[in-house]
């Protein structure tokens, strides 16, 4: 049960990277730049996404006492 909602939490994830770098993307080939609030505010989805998702990964792994990708002590664990 928790792999499943590990893995649909991830592809929720991926799902709304992808869905903002795309429509920001098409924002700027159809010349909505920067006087569009909208454009302006998917740039900075595309700044904070995926700063949140670390975020989240991180508070997983300090919530569960498990190392993730996101842990700060992950290169010292591979040396021992």
């Amino acid at each position: 049960m928790k792999d499943k909602l590990k893995r649909i939490g991830a592809l929720v994830g991926v799902i709304l990277l992808a869905g903002s770098i795309v429509a920001t993307l098409v924002m700027a080939i159809l010349g909505y730049t920067f006087e569009s609030k909208l454009f302006m505010g998917l740039i900075v989805a595309d700044i904070c996404l995926p700063i949140l998702l670390w975020v989240y990964i991180w508070l997983f792994g300090k919530l569960t006492g498990k190392h993730t990708m996101a842990s700060f002590d992950l290169m010292q664990d591979k040396e021992k």
